[in-house]
């Protein structure tokens, strides 16, 4: 299990999480709304659903409308939440984000759920992994990647505090837990990386998922005498500069870590800032330029190297 050697047990997944938080905000503000594709069961918005009926609307399975709606309802003071699969928000629904939200800068918060390659079985055409990448390509767009339960619900709470559009990723497999309940509420802000492990010799930035694989050959580089700072990067847009400049100049050189491919998202958004603000030596643990296929998701993080031994390896490679 990813986050085992880090001594990290396993919570609820980050869908969960997003649901829980999404209906207790729902008793707390009536402008709140909640749009659907049809897929509620499985985005955890049913939650809010059952709470509020009234304030929940089901699209069906045309993720485009869903989009142009929420558009509406934010143009008439509600704040939406739309959700769906990662890939089906961001891949069908793009044009509509472009120009429906992103454009007139709509308060409208957009989740993706079943991102990356933790769905495992339900193959290539359901994992989100370029979501980040067009996420990020949308101006005004916050775009925020929690890493467990706890620090999704913080997550949550600071998204629909924002005002602005927004896109919140989150899994549906269960994660090792980073945060306890009372740390992710104390330091999660939006934008803010979280250093989780103190370090001096390298960086690993990471998020998602892959938060507690850095963790995992944190400990491993431990091990082999290297003292290794793992950044939670939860916040892809807007960057934490002061963060990557700091653990740039302490550390000398980063391993960013990421459930995505590997051109356009967080990878290239902290080469970006550290090319700009102070530069070092880099390497990357992504997906690559290919799709994965369907198994069982610790078979799948083995073969495409998303795991504490692969960002342990190339860690070594960038010290060598």
């Amino acid at each position: 299990m990813v986050g085992e050697l880090a001594g990290l047990i396993l919570g609820a997944p980050t869908r969960d999480a997003f649901g829980e938080a999404l209906r207790e905000a729902g008793g707390q503000r009536a402008d709140l709304v909640v749009l659907d594709a049809d897929v509620n069961n499985s985005t955890k918005t049913d939650g809010f659903r059952k709470a509020y009926p009234e304030r929940f609307f089901n699209l069906g399975i045309a993720e485009s409308n869903l989009v142009s709606v929420a558009s509406g309802l934010a143009a008439c003071g509600k704040t939406p939440v739309i959700a769906s699969f990662a890939t089906f928000i961001l891949c069908n629904a793009f044009d509509q984000l472009r120009m429906s939200v992103a454009y007139p800068e709509m308060n409208v918060k957009v989740v993706g759920t079943h991102s990356g390659i933790s769905i495992g079985e339900d193959g290539a055409s359901q994992m989100g992994i370029e979501d980040v990448a067009l996420a990020c390509a949308l101006p005004g767009f916050q775009v925020v990647v929690p890493c467990d339960e706890h620090s999704t619900r913080a997550a949550t709470r600071a998204v629909l505090a924002h005002h602005g559009p927004s896109y919140l990723r989150v899994g549906r497999g269960k994660q090792p837990l980073v945060y306890t309940a009372e740390r992710a509420e104390a330091e999660f802000v939006i934008g803010k990386a979280v250093e989780v492990r103190a370090g001096n010799d390298v960086t690993l930035v990471a998020n998602g998922f892959m938060v507690a694989a850095a963790l995992d050959a944190a400990k491993l580089l431990a091990d082999a005498g290297v003292d290794a700072r793992v950044l939670d990067l939860h916040t892809v847009k807007p960057m934490d500069h002061e963060a990557l400049t700091r653990a740039a100049r302490e550390t000398g050189g980063l391993v960013v870590c990421e459930e995505h491919l590997h051109h356009g998202a967080l990878g290239a958004a902290v080469a970006q800032s550290v090319a700009q603000h102070s530069p070092c030596r880099m390497a990357f643990v992504n997906l690559g330029d290919r799709f994965a296929e369907s198994g069982k998701a610790e078979a799948l993080f083995e073969k495409y190297g998303l795991t504490g031994q692969q960002i342990f390896e190339a860690a070594r490679r960038l010290l060598s």
